[in-house]
């Protein structure tokens, strides 16, 4: 099973989704929602201090045995010399045992050789494809192709919508 995960901001919380599914499927086999009440500050060039923690939350509800590979909705290095991104620090929290694919709708400028891009749909605007734990050329097809007829695959923008809704 594949596992992708977001979080969003609300005024005093973060609410974070959690999908499992297949590479073929259309929609989510199973979605889990945490209320996360005590969020860190956003950090310039720090943002994986504050989401981190808020993916680790949810990944606790999950039997991770059961999980091949993990999406995140951000870079998996910051740039070309292997700093890590959300991506990376989710894998090395992870103990390095599940890939993690991220997902980014805009680019680095300092990451242009551990990302590939990958146009979707009719857009001309590319996702971002980064992969540590896995080769990045079978990352990318895997996102190219996930269900949707537009740039952002149909699970992970539903996993995006559902963060956005209230409690």
């Amino acid at each position: 099973m594949i596992l992708a995960i977001d979080v969003h901001y609300k005024t005093d919380y973060a609410k974070a989704v959690a999908v499992l599914f297949e590479p073929g499927d259309a929609a989510a086999r199973h979605t889990i929602t945490e209320r996360i009440e005590q969020v860190e500050d956003y950090e310039p060039g720090q943002f994986y201090k504050r989401e981190l923690p808020c993916i680790l939350k949810i990944t606790e509800k999950i039997d991770l045995n059961l999980v091949s590979l993990i999406i995140v909705d951000r870079h998996v290095y910051t740039n070309n010399e292997g700093g890590l991104g959300l991506g990376g620090k989710l894998w090395k929290a992870l103990h390095q045992k599940i890939p993690v694919i991220g997902v980014a709708k805009t680019p680095f400028l300092s990451n242009k050789e551990t990302v590939q891009q990958v146009l979707r749909g009719q857009s001309n605007n590319p996702l971002y494809v980064s992969a540590i734990g896995m080769d990045l050329n079978e990352a990318a097809l895997l996102v190219k192709n996930m269900k949707g007829d537009f740039r952002m695959p149909d699970i992970l923008k539903a996993v995006d919508n559902l963060t956005k809704e209230d409690f």
